[in-house]
């Protein structure tokens, strides 16, 4: 699985575990909702590690929460 697979997922997954929409998401974090969009659509290729704090915050968790997950279970295998 692609890290941007990965990155997707977790976002998919938090915002059903936190009963969030994109719409709030992007609200909470002030990232533009354009933004959070080419993400989960893949169209960004690598958002940036502020855009991805921002997030974070949006969901009330850490940088180190974030990727502390399943999701990125595989992360080691890729090369």
């Amino acid at each position: 699985m692609k890290t941007q697979d990965m990155l997707v997922d977790r976002i998919n997954n938090l915002c059903k575990e936190k009963n969030m929409s994109y719409y709030t998401l992007s609200y909470r974090s002030t990232v533009p909702l354009t933004t959070l969009m080419h993400i989960m659509d893949k169209s960004t290729l690598n958002p940036g590690i502020i855009t991805l704090e921002k997030l974070c915050d949006g969901f009330g968790i850490t940088i180190k929460e974030f990727f502390d997950s399943f999701e990125f279970d595989g992360l080691k295998d890729i090369e």
